[in-house]
């Protein structure tokens, strides 16, 4: 269905700012994502919460530590019942190989489905002038993405996140089960905010994404669920 496709970011601070998102949108999207705002305001506890209302959770905190720390991390992150949670892919295999593992024998332990990991790559702020010039890599962002996804994979992870303009290159590296989440999605007229790599979610789908990531666009609509259906028809 279209809207297991998309996921709405909860980029609020509080509990009762994501619970009344959750109930004015689930039953039109298939997944709320919890970033690092809502979830350090709010606690692990809001994700268990979406997910009693019958929701699904991207927990999006991106772990990067050593192995050890990232495995004993997504253990307890598990124990929310998110269905997708994330690593940095520039963290390595080993981290990315303790965390799947890790998932994966902590949902056995619960009797709970194991939720799919993934790797973010180079965020969808990052424009080649920062990339190159503040931060220092050579070569251009698309060959850093594929080189991270293709890791990742080997890593025995589920996709990567990388923005719209990678994906069919991620598409074509890694498969078609691979799966590839996609922020930096804004619909036809909508401004870009902090985001650089953009596409509509039309194109985006058409590239060859799993999962669309769609926040203010959505959240910050009069109509949030004129919004969403809008962006679902694209979709289709």
């Amino acid at each position: 269905m279209s809207k297991d496709k998309l996921i709405v970011a909860l980029d609020v601070d509080s509990r009762e700012k994501a619970l009344e998102l959750v109930s004015e949108l689930a039953g039109h999207v298939g997944f709320f994502k919890v970033g690092m705002e809502l979830f350090y305001g709010a606690g692990i506890g809001i994700v268990q919460e979406i997910v009693a209302a019958g929701a699904q959770v991207f927990l999006d905190l991106k772990l990067h530590d050593i192995p050890n720390t990232v495995g004993q991390a997504a253990r307890v992150l598990v124990r929310s019942g998110a269905s997708i949670i994330n690593v940095h892919a520039s963290g390595g295999s080993a981290m990315m190989r303790a965390a799947s593992a890790s998932a994966r024998e902590e949902a056995d332990r619960l009797g709970l489905p194991a939720p799919m990991v993934v790797a973010v790559t180079v965020l969808t702020s990052i424009d080649r002038e920062t990339y190159q010039g503040e931060m220092g890599f050579a070569g251009e962002i698309a060959e850093r993405v594929r080189s991270w996804a293709l890791l990742t994979q080997v890593s025995g992870l589920d996709g990567v996140v990388c923005s719209p303009r990678e994906i069919k290159l991620v598409r074509q590296a890694c498969g078609q089960d691979f799966k590839i989440i996609t922020p930096g999605i804004r619909p036809a007229g909508a401004q870009l905010g902090d985001q650089r790599r953009v596409m509509t979610p039309g194109e985006a789908v058409q590239a060859g994404a799993s999962h669309l990531v769609v926040g203010r666009p959505v959240t910050e609509a009069l109509d949030r669920a004129a919004a969403v259906a809008a962006i679902l028809d694209e979709i289709k």
